[in-house]
């Protein structure tokens, strides 16, 4: 599989609690999150990957490209609006077969990730394979209903269902068919993106992940090298 990293966000909720690293730059355990992010899905049998970045993101490139990495990595330069708009960007460069997407600033284990690969390599049905966690940490959760055939029903932002979306997608370029139709309707979040092909019609499964958190706020980075283990490795 092919990846794409939405990494174009500001990381403002840092930068308010003093931490003005770049973002995809936040070490977790000494290693900064992108880093980290791009071993894993070389291990896990990705074999390129394409990543977004915003327009003041010049140390982010510069770390990258000094890594040793199996893979790949290219770099679209682009300052966007939200994490949909990312994955429009991206769209030209994922848009040939069942992709990865990842935000950068999703920290899981690699078991589970590894485990979400082989899946999405098998599953020829589905639309997109959504990793889900019951874990609750974000600010502003994306709750999943799904049946018990993992098929989701419907997104919702109460706490009717245990599970929440954790920034990591196995999809199919289908999806990218509605782009126009997207932005006709004035959807302009990834979220509400998700709940545009629910309710047209593709097929979305839950995958269930142990736990995910997403490096917002300074919390958010004790709280991944916990779940890591000693060290955040």
């Amino acid at each position: 599989m092919i990846a794409g990293i939405i990494a174009a966000g500001e990381g403002s909720r840092l930068r308010a609690e003093g931490i003005m690293t770049p973002k995809p730059l936040v070490p977790v355990g000494g290693i900064p999150i992108i880093g980290r992010l791009l071993a894993s899905l070389s291990r896990c049998g990705i074999r390129s990957v394409q990543c977004i970045v915003n327009e003041e993101s010049t140390p982010v490139r510069e770390y990258v490209s000094g890594l040793n990495l199996p893979i790949p990595v290219s770099f679209i330069i682009k300052s966007t609006p939200s994490s949909m708009h990312s994955l429009f960007e991206l769209a030209p460069f994922l848009g040939s077969e069942r992709f990865l997407l990842t935000t950068v600033d999703s920290i899981f284990s690699e078991d589970d990730l590894k485990a979400l690969v082989a899946a999405a390599t098998r599953e020829r049905a589905a639309d997109g394979l959504l990793a889900v966690t019951d874990f609750v940490d974000d600010e502003n959760p994306l709750y999943v209903d799904a049946g018990t055939d993992g098929r989701i029903t419907s997104f919702s932002r109460n706490e009717r269902s245990l599970r929440v979306t954790g920034g990591l997608y196995a999809l199919s370029p289908r999806i990218f068919g509605e782009i126009g139709p997207a932005r006709a309707a004035g959807i302009g979040r990834l979220r509400h993106f998700l709940d545009h092909l629910l309710r047209t019609g593709y097929e979305l499964r839950a995958f269930p992940f142990s736990k995910i958190v997403d490096v917002d706020r300074a919390g958010d980075i004790r709280a991944a090298e916990e779940m890591l283990g000693a060290g955040g490795r």
